[in-house]
């Protein structure tokens, strides 16, 4: 055992003797990281791709790109959660590859403005398609949204057993839906006008750029399957074969409910779509479509926010095991085997960014430019760090090892690096605000390194 591995483990029991057991089957991680990824993107996303595309098979190439890449990526994180198996998932990563500084900095960064980000815009969306089937007054959507987030926090306190259960009947709906989404699209739906092509971009290669953004935006949230590797029983095999299942089936139904778009609605079509669901399944259907589809993605929203909840405190919890200020966090409840004070937190937080969005009166648009930047910012940095590990902890046994090293890993960080560029572009001044809160945090990373020379 390793001099940094037992000073994790002695940390742990200082704090608290009670730690994460092994109690994810594989079919739970499989369908932690579905829950995850297919979210309201894949509802939104397609038309932006396809008004950024020339041609139908063009699309479908940007998808299967996606997933693509993705593997690339989650073949990067098998290697780095099965040689390094604990709670914190990146957190520990950038630990050891770059140094606590580091790591305390990204696990206020995740607590206060990625997780909790992503919790509140999935919330935001819930409520907006949730407003369409019944709605509760001037704020409806924001009412939705703090009452999902109460609700499945909640859910998770009482414990993983209610939680995962809760997530595979989620995420069994999830897929089940966009089936019946695809099968309408390809069998009942009437075929559009032929045209197979779209007016020629006169900036082609700034044109697949953008439509690559959206695409690996809507495969997003993967790699959340780090933050459970201490959770998962035969962790060895199963992080790899959660990871490739995953993706593998999350790409299966990009690519046919993509092709269903095309079917019913077309390249022209979809890439005039305000709501390229809700449109193919009016036409196939008529109004009572349109409130299929919006029940679809309140499940598929809280199929995600449900995940994003559940590892999005397992950060929080690692910064409480290291960092003095932050100990009540580091508490893990033996009896529910779950990290309660860390999921209060961050219940509170979410909640309070719904609030922020209600004032901006654009949630869902405030909260993608709040977390955007710095996500990528980090997710370039924990892809770096297995770069680094390699040379740094050369005799670590690695149970996985990614393959065609180095050059799956430089070019995953290469479409990280593109990725954080263009959220700095194109995002607005959530973005800043964002910026503004991870800064907030120095002063903890100063305070501890303080502590430390002491």
């Amino acid at each position: 055992m390793s001099i940094i591995d037992r000073s994790h483990q002695l940390e742990t029991a200082d704090v608290n003797t009670a730690a994460p057991r092994p109690s994810l089957r594989l079919t739970d991680a499989i369908a932690l990281i579905v829950g995850l990824v297919i979210g309201a993107g894949i509802f939104e996303t397609p038309a932006i791709v396809a008004a950024n595309t020339n041609s139908q098979s063009a699309v479908l190439q940007a998808w299967i790109l996606g997933g693509v890449i993705s593997i690339i990526g989650a073949l990067c994180y098998a290697e780095l959660a099965t040689t390094y198996p604990y709670v914190g998932g990146s957190y520990d990563y950038l630990k050891r590859a770059f140094g606590q500084s580091i790591a305390i900095l990204f696990a206020w960064a995740r607590m206060s403005v990625i997780q909790t980000g992503s919790i509140a815009l999935l919330a935001f969306v819930c409520g907006d398609y949730a407003s369409q089937l019944w709605r509760l007054g001037s704020f409806s959507s924001s009412i939705y949204a703090a009452l999902a987030i109460a609700l499945l926090t909640a859910l998770n306190l009482l414990g993983i057993k209610h939680s995962k259960r809760l997530q595979n009947w989620l995420t069994i709906t999830t897929i089940l839906g966009l089936l019946a989404v695809i099968i309408i699209g390809l069998t009942v739906a009437p075929a559009p006008a032929l045209m197979t092509t779209a007016p020629a971009s006169s900036e082609p290669t700034k044109s697949w750029g953008s439509a690559m953004v959206f695409v690996l935006l809507s495969y997003g949230g993967w790699n959340e399957a780090a933050y459970i590797a201490a959770e998962i029983k035969n962790y060895q095999r199963n992080i790899v074969r959660s990871l490739l299942w995953g993706i593998g089936i999350i790409t299966a139904l990009y690519v046919l409910i993509n092709l269903a778009y095309l079917n019913g609605l077309g390249l022209a079509g979809m890439a005039q779509s305000q709501a390229v669901a809700a449109d193919l399944l009016r036409r196939a259907l008529g109004e009572p479509g349109a409130v299929l589809i919006s029940l679809l993605v309140v499940v598929c929203t809280l199929d995600s926010i449900n995940a994003t909840i559940f590892t999005g405190a397992r950060t929080t919890f690692a910064l409480g095991q290291d960092v003095a200020v932050f100990r009540f966090l580091g508490v893990w409840q033996d009896r529910p085997n779950t990290p309660a004070t860390a999921y209060l937190l961050q219940g509170a937080i979410s909640l309070a960014l719904v609030g922020l969005g209600t004032i901006t009166r654009d949630g869902f648009k405030t909260m993608v430019d709040y977390t955007a930047p710095i996500f990528w910012f980090f997710f370039l940095l924990s892809s770096l760090s297995l770069l680094v590990l390699r040379v740094r902890d050369p005799d670590r046994i690695r149970p996985f090892r990614v393959p065609l090293y180095p050059i799956l890993p430089l070019l995953f960080c290469a479409a990280c690096g593109y990725l954080l560029y263009s959220s700095l572009v194109f995002t607005g001044t959530g973005a800043i605000v964002g910026v503004i809160v991870v800064a907030l945090g120095i002063p903890f990373v100063y305070w501890h390194r303080q502590q430390q020379i002491q």
